[in-house]
């Protein structure tokens, strides 16, 4: 692949962000939906279009091996199991074929399944509990739970949404609690202890207003919350109290009309960096230029102009971004890494925040670059 041409932006108080390498993961037209981490970092996982997800080094970029076994779309990937999870090497994937899949990363071998029923679409699915032996699975209009270490099935929550729940999350820090998101614009909170149902154990609703695609929990309690919609509204809630915080209807303009690049055509994610209360959401143009814009959600919401602006990787939609400066250990440190990117150009991109490359500038705040960690609870969970 040739070297894309160079992009310098002017942005305040930055530094060089540039690429490090790209990878094609095909010899065809298909996407990148996901990319997560193995907890050590000697892993990340990629799901693509072709219903297999393959595994690189985040370090080195070098392909690791391949799981296959899916019949549809693969909606979301996961290594984290649970907190007291003893098989870090497992992955999980969930499917419109109706499953939830567990692969040993080792042998790229399919290790359990769980099905919903071939007429099933797996949309989302979260690990968590008071005692962490839920799996919790969001499908056409229902929330379905499972104990993870028998497989058994222990409720369908039927009444709370009437079209796809898109996602699913259990609360960081408030493991019995639920999240639900659906194309039906709810957001519902369910207390998952005891005997589940949709009578007793719905806690509270809010009311979006439109399609729900991904949602996510920040702050120092994690008690706010992010909403991104299929319309590209973002939206903050204290999900607590079901209180909205502010809500950014027109999120594409107001990013678009803080930096000189293209219009912002979508977004792709929200970033919380594991500590504090800044957010940025991560906006893409269809040309595959990306940009971290921090989001001021106190008071009249805004979005600022971008601290990051990754250039001339991509030449595609962007759908999955992998920032690493949540990342445990000096790896991201050691190496300048500042993040990996993939989207429907098939193509994985490697950012470094640092000044060693010359190749395709673009700028980074030093509000985005990894800190060396801090002590922090031993029961605090990442979102994902």
């Amino acid at each position: 692949m040739g070297t894309a041409t160079a992009m310098e932006v002017e942005e305040p108080k930055s530094k060089n962000l540039g690429l490090k390498n790209s990878i094609q993961t095909n010899f065809g037209n298909d996407y990148v939906f996901q990319i997560v981490p193995k907890d050590d970092w000697s892993s990340m996982a990629v799901s693509l279009s072709t219903k297999a997800v393959k595994l690189y080094s985040p370090e080195t970029g070098q392909f690791q091996g391949e799981c296959k076994g899916h019949s549809d779309s693969i909606n979301q990937i996961s290594f984290s199991v649970s907190s007291s999870s003893s098989s870090p090497h497992v992955l999980h994937s969930c499917s419109s074929d109706g499953t939830i899949r567990a692969w040993d990363t080792r042998t790229f071998q399919q290790v359990s399944c769980i099905s919903a029923g071939s007429s099933q679409e797996i949309f989302s699915f979260s690990f968590g509990g008071s005692n962490d032996n839920l799996l919790a699975a969001g499908a056409k209009s229902q929330i379905l739970f499972w104990d993870w270490r028998n497989g058994k099935q222990v409720a369908c929550l039927e009444e709370s949404h009437i079209e796809d729940v898109t996602q699913v999350r259990f609360v960081p820090d408030n493991r019995n609690k639920l999240l639900s998101a659906s194309v039906d614009g709810l957001m519902c909170i369910f207390n998952t202890d005891g005997d589940i149902n949709d009578d007793d154990h719905l806690e509270s609703v809010i009311n979006v207003g439109t399609s729900i695609g991904k949602v996510g929990f920040f702050g120092e309690t994690y008690k706010k919350l992010w909403c991104l919609t299929y319309i590209e509204s973002l939206s903050i809630w204290d999900w607590k109290d079901a209180r909205n915080e502010a809500n950014l209807l027109e999120a594409r303009s107001l990013a678009s009309d803080s930096w000189t690049l293209d219009h912002v055509d979508y977004f792709v994610d929200c970033h919380y960096p594991g500590e504090g209360e800044s957010l940025w959401v991560i906006g893409g143009t269809n040309a595959g230029a990306l940009g971290y814009f921090p989001v001021n959600y106190r008071g009249v919401g805004t979005i600022g102009s971008p601290e990051a602006i990754l250039g001339g990787g991509h030449t595609g939609v962007v759908r999955s971004v992998l920032p690493l400066s949540s990342m445990k250990g000096r790896l991201a440190q050691s190496q300048g890494i500042f993040g990996w990117t993939g989207g429907e150009d098939g193509r994985l991109c490697c950012w470094l925040s640092d000044d060693s490359t010359e190749i395709n500038r673009s700028w980074i705040s030093s509000a985005l670059v990894m800190k060396p960690s801090k002590a922090r609870k031993k029961n605090r969970h990442n979102p994902y």
